[in-house]
């Protein structure tokens, strides 16, 4: 079976399929022999021999998921121009190579899900499939009913309005108080966002759902492979969003055909006598 060159490459662990797409913009893959530079390209990999800067590449490997507490104030990135720490530096005795799903703040702490499905990670992350995060806050003082009200019908940010969230109260002090919102967006700093919008700055913001996973008693900076109850409730989430959005696709009505006038004959206005 054919599939996209890029993808091969990132199903072996070496590179995400976006890298994978710059090293073949770049003129460093070949196929048989043969640069190739065209990202449309499709292979068999069972019948060819592709390999990277002159190296063969090894066999896909098997895929691997990974939940991390990320601290605060590391990069949820695997590398940082600015030398600052990275989710990379957490993930002590893992030779597959595994990339992020989704970002945390830097000053955020929480679930992180690693992994090598490319796949998976793409479902997961577009804005069309609506995946549930869930987030744990500490804020000034408390919320009053009508801004959980504006909150969970949607607020208007510089970037437009936000979708339905679920706010739940946990706890209130003299000063703050804590709550729980659940969001299925991805905007940059959304939630953030969402509570200075009601005149509520977030003091801390753990996350600690998304889809399936709970954050559970994990350590700041551990983390565990998911269970394979975990990892087929996620894959069987993505199939999931996947149909519905193809389902959704399907039985959107079609759009009306235009119709050109050239050449009608025209009503001659009325005179007025």
């Amino acid at each position: 079976m054919e599939i996209r060159l890029q993808k091969v490459i990132a199903g072996t662990g070496l590179a995400s399929r976006r890298k994978a797409e710059e090293w073949i913009a770049a003129g460093r893959v070949t196929v048989n022999g043969k640069v190739v530079t065209e990202l449309g390209t499709k292979v068999d990999p069972e019948h060819v021999h592709i390999k990277v800067d002159g190296k063969h590449i090894s066999s896909a490997q098997p895929y691997v998921y990974l939940l991390l507490n990320k601290p605060k104030n590391v990069m949820s990135t695997l590398n940082d121009p600015g030398g600052r720490p990275t989710v990379k530096d957490y993930l002590r005795g893992i030779s597959v190579r595994v990339f992020p799903v989704g970002r945390l703040d830097f000053d955020s702490e929480g679930l992180m899900l690693l992994t090598n499905h490319g796949d998976l990670a793409q479902t997961l992350l577009h804005p069309r499939y609506h995946v549930p995060k869930t987030y744990l806050i500490k804020i000034k003082q408390v919320l009053t009913e009508e801004q959980i009200r504006q909150l969970e019908q949607g607020v208007e940010l510089e970037d437009g309005m936000t979708g339905p969230a679920v706010v739940k109260k946990v706890k209130k002090a003299k000063l703050n108080s804590w709550l729980e919102i659940t969001i299925r967006e991805g905007r940059q700093h959304q939630v953030k966002r969402m509570l200075e919008s009601v005149g509520h700055p977030v003091l801390k913001l753990t996350r600690i759902k998304m889809g399936p996973l709970s954050l559970g008693d994990l350590g700041s900076g551990e983390f565990r492979y998911l269970t394979d109850r975990e990892a087929n409730a996620l894959r069987e989430l993505a199939e999931q969003k996947q149909a519905s959005a193809e389902n959704t696709a399907q039985q959107a009505p079609k759009p009306k055909r235009r119709v050109s006038r050239a050449g009608w004959a025209r009503s001659k206005k009325a005179k007025v006598v």
